[in-house]
């Protein structure tokens, strides 16, 4: 199922002058890379979609969202994959990058939603933290008198005396996952922008400021899948870590989640878009391979069908939040159009 990230850029760089007409007889299996949020979900999509073995299963490889989508717009053939998942819409340079590898048309589907959390050890005491609190403690520099400061604070109750007294200490996301350019749009640009030391900047020097996480050991990027966090989480009652729900869900003995600005991360919650930092899921399918790959149609159709994606369907039990019954259906008519299209 999960191929290392190297082998399958050689195969598909091993490809690379073969047409797409022949696409179907080089590989035949649909590829997909991208978030490593959306991973378990796709895997498993992937899984089911193979037991019913009209079709090969498909390769499932976590990237990261920013690493799928260098990946994704290489170009059109069997050197580049047929869907990237995504945490993140993709960005207009990314779709600048596609455009100029001849990648002329992308369909974009939406698969659900899910919640960034703040989680720590469950025999840690238990955090309920503001947007504020979150701002203060994480960013490179904060407003103290009056002034932006590198950030001075190293403890919990140094941020507020209302938090425990603790070490600062988060893991994070690295860069060129989604869910570190998604919590740092939905958790610190908010707090951030309220500030009258930051209102007063110009446009670029306003977004490093809140941008910009702290550079001083007190969050420490992870470059590996969640799973490395949960690891790490557990070695050390002290720190935190940005995780998404889904990772919570199945470590439920081990992990345990902050409220944020008062709203517990729950399914319901995260679903309403009631929990601060619940954000939605993507794939984007390379249109043009659609009718080349044997399968691709029909596993974007599955991806989004009730029995998957619905309120009752099987990614929900893997802590996929699902979407409203009417949303479901708009993306559902987008994956019929895209397989009707090719026939």
């Amino acid at each position: 199922m999960r191929t290392p990230v190297l082998p399958l850029r050689r195969a598909l760089a091993a490809a690379l002058l073969v047409p797409l007409a022949a696409l179907a007889a080089v590989r035949g299996q649909v590829i997909l890379v991208g978030s490593s949020t959306v991973f378990p979900f796709a895997a498993y999509v992937a899984e089911s979609f193979g037991r019913r073995g009209q079709w090969p299963t498909p390769v499932v490889e976590s990237t990261g969202t920013g690493g799928g989508f260098r990946l994704f717009c290489s170009g059109i053939g069997v050197n580049s994959p047929d869907i990237n998942d995504a945490s993140r819409p993709m960005t207009d340079a990314e779709r600048a990058d596609c455009a100029s590898h001849g990648i002329a048309e992308v369909t974009v589907l939406r698969v659900g939603s899910d919640g960034i959390l703040v989680a720590s050890a469950r025999r840690a005491a238990a955090l309920d933290l503001s947007r504020e609190q979150l701002y203060r403690a994480i960013a490179r520099s904060v407003p103290v008198g009056g002034h932006l400061v590198p950030n001075p604070y190293h403890r919990w109750r140094e941020v507020d005396p209302a938090l425990p007294d603790r070490p600062i200490r988060i893991l994070g996301p690295a860069p060129n996952h989604g869910t570190r350019d998604a919590f740092v749009a939905l958790a610190l640009e908010p707090a951030c922008e309220r500030h009258a030391e930051v209102q007063a900047l110009g446009p670029a020097a306003r977004r490093a400021a809140c941008q910009t996480v702290r550079e001083d050991g007190a969050w420490v990027d992870v470059t590996g899948d969640y799973a490395v966090l949960v690891g790490k989480l557990a070695d050390d009652p002290d720190a935190v870590a940005i995780l998404t729900y889904a990772y919570l869900d199945q470590n439920r003995g081990r992990l345990q989640a902050a409220r944020i600005d008062g709203v517990a991360p729950t399914l319901e919650a995260i679903a309403a878009a009631r929990y601060p930092l619940a954000r939605p899921l993507f794939i984007y399918v390379k249109t043009a391979h659609v009718g080349a790959v044997p399968g691709l149609a029909e596993f974007v159709r599955e991806f989004v069908s009730d029995r998957a994606a619905g309120p009752d369907g099987y990614l929900v039990d893997k802590g996929l939040a699902p979407m409203p019954r009417s949303a479901l259906a708009a993306e559902q008519a987008k994956a019929a159009a895209l397989g009707a299209a090719q026939r």
